[in-house]
């Protein structure tokens, strides 16, 4: 199943998640920057829809607040970004790759990493 789609906001919340591995909501308020922090309902509410969606749970309780961790891998989550990317690019691959190399943002290490990652499941392909 895939990773549900996340807003930029629960985008945050979850790395602060998985770098941390579990939190509580005013944890994961406070590791908000102090300039624009989203306040604590705020977080609280985007924190329950989240847990609706089944992105993350509450671990245990602690006094009377509840410790929440995640349930979607930041590796699930990127797929699911990068899906959506090559989606806008018309499910074509080398316009993104053309646009991260105009833009900059591709560098030779990455694209012999990506050889690299290439011709590993090309190795994996010819053993199925």
């Amino acid at each position: 199943m895939p990773a549900p789609k996340l807003s930029n906001l629960e985008l945050q919340i979850m790395d602060k998640l998985w770098t941390q591995g579990e939190a509580s909501i005013r944890e994961i308020q406070e590791a908000f920057s102090a300039k624009g922090r989203p306040s604590y309902t705020t977080i609280q509410m985007t924190m329950y829809r989240m847990e609706l969606k089944k992105v993350i749970r509450r671990a245990r309780k602690v006094g009377n607040f509840y410790i929440f961790e995640a349930l979607v891998t930041r590796d699930a989550a990127q797929q699911r970004l990068v899906d959506e990317l090559v989606s806008l690019f018309g499910g074509r691959s080398q316009l993104v790759m053309s646009h991260l190399v105009k833009s900059g943002k591709l560098s030779v290490e990455d694209v012999r990493e990506a050889e690299k990652e290439l011709l590993k499941l090309e190795k994996k392909e010819k053993q199925s």
